[in-house]
């Protein structure tokens, strides 16, 4: 049997006020939607032509995912949806239903994944079972399985999201003994500070 490699990449339809409203309250909702039409189709486009893993777009609402017309069209990246529950909830079911290998679940606010962090989240699933990306703020911009043995039912559950809290929770949520990799620190595109620090580093 092929184990394949397995990238999902979290995204929400790009609609005005449905997407980073934290940083829309900074800078607007114009530029916020236009900075996450961007990052989707950027970080998409940079990861899912990428022939070492395969790579799905998991989409909400659900219905979007019948309208190909707002993703971005990378050859070889699927859509699927989401489904229904809370982050937790959204992120337990790839790790479950996915075919088997290893899963890495990233986001679309970190414009500075590239191919390198994607590949080495893969190598240390190698010999560990979970690995994390780690962001400041206390949050982290990917986790994944090596899902052998089968990832706990438990995992994502009782997590705070969008506090500080989120990596610590879901460390504690892990088995005992669970060997755990750590891949280096990325921030995430939240606020107007975050937004103005992308921007130059864009620049430069």
């Amino acid at each position: 049997m092929t184990f394949d490699h397995h990238l999902v990449i979290f995204a929400r339809a790009a609609r005005r006020g449905a997407v980073k409203r934290r940083l829309a309250a900074d800078i607007g909702d114009g530029p916020a939607l236009a900075f996450y039409r961007q990052t989707l189709h950027d970080v998409t486009r940079r990861l899912g032509g990428d022939p070492r893993w395969r790579t799905w777009l998991a989409v909400t609402p659900d219905t979007a995912a019948l309208r190909s017309g707002l993703w971005p069209a990378v050859p070889g990246v699927r859509l699927i949806a989401q489904g229904q529950g809370d982050l937790g909830a959204r992120m337990a079911r790839p790790m479950a239903e996915l075919p088997p290998g290893p899963v890495m679940i990233i986001g679309t606010d970190i414009p500075d994944i590239t191919t390198g962090h994607i590949a080495d989240g893969f190598t240390a699933l190698g010999n560990h079972e979970f690995v994390f990306g780690p962001a400041a703020d206390g949050g982290y911009w990917l986790v994944g399985a090596s899902r052998r043995p089968s990832v706990p039912a438990g995992l994502f559950r009782d997590v705070r999201w969008s506090t500080e809290h989120a990596l610590a929770d879901t460390l504690a949520g892990l088995p005992p003994r669970a060997r755990t990799a750590m891949l280096g620190e990325l921030d995430d595109v939240d606020d107007g500070a975050a937004w103005a620090a992308w921007r130059s580093r864009r620049r430069r």
